[in-house]
Formats: structure tokens, C-alpha cells, sequence
């Protein structure tokens, strides 16, 4: 294949097809293609300095050209011409001038149209890489559908449709079973470059994955409406969250649990039964650590703004519920209000 005039427009319609296609710019190419060019004329012309390479951009011609000091007399041929010879050329040109002559050698279109093979392969890698790399990284700290492939010791590989992504073992819940094929979302903590590609890390375990999937189940939430303030997770076992409304018509808590519990038990679904606690924020400590403290029943908190710290006491019938199984949901709570609670009952408090 030589760059001619077929050729060469052969080379222009593939880019212009390549650049459609696949989002790859021609024009980045080409001047890759005109770098290699470069480099392959030190082969021909001992040096490259002076040389300039050339491709139509319209006909894919390649010209090379040599940039030649006009002077009286030629000392080095190859970076000289004389004023006479250039003259010849072109009669405007003067002592001192930079001219451009053509010194396209005989066998380069074939030497071209190699280069362009390697140059076009080897950008469209980079190119898709770059694309590849750049969409996953507007994913980053976002969910994703994720078809399951395979178990690689203790870690799952992940098939995310134009790559795949790893699972690893400190990102699984404890507990979750996945088959081949199956689909399932996850939220993407980390999106790497490298030379194979982007390298993903993904999460099951990740509060952030459930946060994601309320903004993408209630549409108070989409809108700005009803807001996420805090969220506390147990992955594969249990979730608080925190939820707050601008609009005094609009409940958060029942916006997100949705009519006949539709939205939160899609959720829910997704997370293999994860149980998930929805409350209410408030700006008031004592509140929203007596919120935070649902489904338990609360007598009175009281709270050390300075000291992050707060003591509440609750019913006698209430404490187990309050602390939760093996301290579940007093730990649970402490992580979504920010506060230290110190849990009583009355009767220990009272004496009664």
C-alpha cells in the first residue's frame, strides 16, 4: 500500500470513519503519524532537525520537506541552498531566508503507509483507553450494573459492560452469594489508569452504595427536595439514614419509604434483605439522637454539644431495643448523629 493519491485518501476516510466512531480525533492521529514520519526520516537524511513532514489533511498526500537556509555559497547541503538555486525556485527570496524544499524520498510511500498501520493501531489503543478511562472516572463515587463473571480466589470479577471491575473480598458483604450472570449494582470507590486499562475498584459494602440507590429510587431526592444527611451502615445486616424535606408539604421519611413501602423495599431487594432504619434529621441534637434511636421509645436525652456526648434514658422495656442486638443500634446511631451515647433505663437512672 502506498501513500498516493488513492492511498492517501484511503488513509483520510478511514480517520474520518475512525474519528465517527469511536470519538477518536483525526487530527490526533495525524500528527502522531507526522511525528513517526519524522523520526523514519533520520534513516534517509542522516538527521531530522531540519526536516518537516507533511500530510494533506484533505488528499492524506505526504510531502517531506528539508528547511534550508539561503546563502552565498553552500557549505552544508543539507541545511544550505544558494541564493542562485533558490532564486530559481522562487524569485523573491533573499540572503538569510528559510526555505522549504521538497525531498520527499522515492520509497516513502511505502514507508508511510507502514508507519500509518502502527501509528493508527497504537492510537486507537491510547485513544480508547483515554475514553474508556474517562468514562468510568465520571462514574467514580457513583453505582453502576455490574454482571457477575467469576470468583477469583475470595475476589469477584465484575463485568461492567466496556471493562471489568474487581470485587474484592474487603468490599463484599459478609454473607452475599452471587452466581454467574447475574446482575448487580455497585458503587465505584476508586478508577485508576493504567497501560491495560482502567482499573476499578468496586463496592457492595460501601455506605455510599445505599445513599446512591435512595437518590436513584425517589425522585424527591433527584429534585432536591428531600435530602440525605447522614447515613450509617452495617453492610449485609443494617441501615440508619437520615433524611430532611425543604418543603414543609413534603415528608422525607415517607417520600423515601414510598407508597406501600415500593421504594424502599426495591432497596432493600437489592441489598439481600439489609434492613433499613429512615429517620428523621433535625438541627436539634437532642431530637435527632432520639430520631437516631428508632425503633426504641425515648424518655429524655441529653446532650454535651462541646464534648460530642449524650445521655438518654428510655423506658425499662425499652433498653434492649435501644441498644440493639450485640449494640447494634446504639452503634448504629452514634455513627449517624456524630455523638457518644450513654444508653439507661429508667430504673437505673431513677432507681425504680
Amino acid at each position: 500500500m502506498e501513500v498516493n493519491k488513492d492511498s492517501g485518501r484511503e488513509l483520510i476516510e478511514a480517520l474520518n470513519q475512525l474519528e465517527k466512531e469511536k470519538d477518536i480525533n483525526k487530527e490526533v492521529i495525524l500528527e502522531a503519524l507526522e511525528n513517526s514520519l519524522l523520526a523514519a526520516c533520520k534513516n534517509n537524511f542522516g538527521r531530522s532537525d531540519n526536516i518537516r513532514v507533511n500530510i494533506d489533511r484533505i488528499t492524506g498526500q505526504v510531502n517531506v520537506y528539508a528547511m534550508k537556509e539561503v546563502v552565498e555559497e553552500v557549505t552544508e547541503p543539507a541545511l544550505q541552498i544558494s541564493l542562485a538555486e533558490a532564486k530559481a525556485k522562487d524569485p523573491i527570496k533573499e540572503l538569510g531566508d528559510i526555505m522549504a524544499i521538497e525531498v520527499t524520498p522515492k520509497n516513502f510511500g511505502r514507508i508511510a503507509a507502514q508507519k500509518a498501520k502502527q501509528v493508527v493501531v497504537q492510537k486507537i489503543r491510547e485513544e480508547e483507553r483515554k475514553v474508556l478511562y474517562q468514562y468510568f472516572l465520571s462514574k467514580e463515587k457513583d453505582i453502576i450494573t455490574g454482571v457477575v463473571q467469576r470468583y477469583v480466589g475470595n475476589n469477584i470479577a465484575i463485568n461492567l459492560g466496556k471493562a471489568d471491575a474487581l470485587l474484592t473480598e474487603n468490599e463484599q458483604v459478609k454473607g452475599e452469594v452471587f452466581r454467574p450472570t447475574e446482575r448487580i449494582k455497585l458503587y465505584i470507590l476508586e478508577v485508576k489508569d493504567t497501560t491495560k486499562g482502567p482499573r476499578i475498584t468496586v463496592s457492595r459494602s460501601h455506605p455510599e452504595l445505599v445513599k446512591r440507590l435512595f437518590e436513584a429510587e425517589v425522585a424527591e431526592i433527584q429534585d432536591g427536595t428531600v435530602e440525605i444527611k447522614s447515613i450509617a451502615r452495617e453492610a449485609g445486616s443494617r441501615t440508619k439514614i437520615a433524611v430532611w424535606s425543604n418543603d414543609p408539604d413534603v415528608d422525607a421519611v415517607g417520600a423515601c419509604v414510598g407508597l406501600n413501602g415500593a421504594r424502599v423495599n426495591a432497596i432493600v431487594h437489592e441489598l439481600r434483605n439489609e434492613k433499613i432504619d429512615i429517620v428523621n434529621w433535625s438541627s436539634d441534637p437532642a431530637q435527632f439522637i432520639e430520631n437516631a434511636l428508632s425503633p426504641a421509645k425515648v424518655v429524655s436525652v441529653t446532650v454535651d454539644e462541646d464534648e460530642k456526648t449524650a445521655r438518654v434514658i428510655v423506658p425499662d422495656y425499652q433498653l434492649s431495643l435501644a441498644i440493639g442486638k450485640e449494640g447494634q443500634n446504639a452503634r448504629l446511631a452514634a455513627k449517624l448523629t456524630g455523638y457518644k451515647i450513654d444508653i439507661k433505663s429508667e430504673s437505673q437512672v431513677y432507681g425504680y
